[in-house]
């Protein structure tokens, strides 16, 4: 851990770096949670659970490192003693939830992160956002490389999240440049795995939750629009590595396997042995039409790149589905 690389070894024994998590009770931010406790972080997690789930935190009771404080980060976050890094999760992720809380949306993205940051400089701490490759919008660059500025509609149906997450974004680098925080801000790629809520309208439980119930897997449009799929644990540890890191500037963690819509969901039937047939439905508004990162800015600086084969993630995704179908 290159923050503590210069102290003794004693020290590091009797200090141990102490994390906030917003958004702790999330699909990610939960593992996120868990992969700093086995690091030996102390974490406070901070949620209100408009999206998150109690669920996914109850493995942690008893847990002496772990803390937890349900609020709404759009509040001012007053916290005693010393915070290391702050880790800022917390935010809608699925199209179903910021289409029916959008304001909610907006709010968590610029009054949260501005909390957020504030808590960041308050403690010196380290800062990182959880931002996303939705600021890219529907690209007119393929793959995406972190200088592309994106093709966003701002009073789309999707705006709401997408400019939330590029106002996020300007937030961050402004606390860096006028009070000198240390910042971080990963753009995340479509990620799967255990814990993603099955009604939360994104593709992977969409789909596998129709093929174990037999019913039609829906996809939009042709199904010619592609994505690329990251199983949680290979991000994490890539978003891990960034905060770790010495760079300052927006980088992509994501899988840059690209496949079509309709190539998924017959890999989906086929992993789940099911019986679903396949119908397609009209294309919703500002849906991107292609996504795939660039990932050598991540490869370069932080050594990492995802080794989780799809059909693996996959085995593990779906066998945690069928506790919740």
């Amino acid at each position: 851990m290159k923050r503590f690389k210069n102290k003794s070894p004693n020290t590091l024994k009797k200090k141990s770096p102490t994390s906030v998590v917003t958004g702790a009770a999330g699909f990610l931010g939960s593992h996120l949670t868990d992969l700093l406790l086995s690091r030996g972080h102390k974490v406070i997690g901070i949620d209100n659970f408009v999206t998150g789930s109690v669920a996914n935190l109850n493995h942690l009771a008893g847990n002496k490192n772990f803390r937890f404080i349900e609020q709404d980060v759009t509040e001012f976050i007053f916290l005693d003693g010393p915070v290391d890094y702050v880790w800022h999760f917390a935010s809608p992720a699925s199209p179903i939830d910021y289409l029916k809380i959008p304001i909610q949306t907006l709010k968590v993205s610029s009054l949260g992160t501005h909390k957020a940051l504030g808590l960041a400089m308050n403690k010196g701490a380290r800062f990182l956002i959880a931002s996303t490759s939705e600021v890219y919008g529907d690209p007119l660059v393929h793959p995406q490389t972190e200088e592309y500025w994106g093709n966003v509609s701002t009073i789309g149906p999707r705006g709401c999240y997408d400019e939330a997450k590029r106002f996020a974004e300007a937030m961050t680098m402004a606390y860096h440049r006028e009070h000198n925080v240390e910042t971080r801000i990963v753009r995340i790629f479509n990620t799967y795995g255990p814990r993603m809520r099955i009604n939360d309208g994104r593709v992977v439980p969409a789909f596998v939750s129709q093929a174990l119930t037999n019913k039609p897997i829906t996809i939009f449009g042709k199904g010619t629009q592609t994505r690329s799929f990251c199983y949680y644990a290979d991000l994490i540890e890539g978003i891990y590595r960034l905060m770790m890191s010495n760079y300052d500037l927006p980088v992509n963690i994501g899988n840059p396997t690209e496949m079509t819509m309709l190539q998924f969901a017959e890999q989906i039937i086929k992993a789940t042995k099911s019986k679903s047939k396949i119908v397609f439905r009209p294309l919703p508004q500002d849906d991107p039409k292609q996504r795939k990162p660039d990932i050598a800015k991540a490869k370069k600086l932080l050594k990492w790149e995802p080794k989780v084969k799809l059909a693996d993630g996959l085995t593990d995704t779906i066998a945690y589905f069928k506790t919740k179908v």
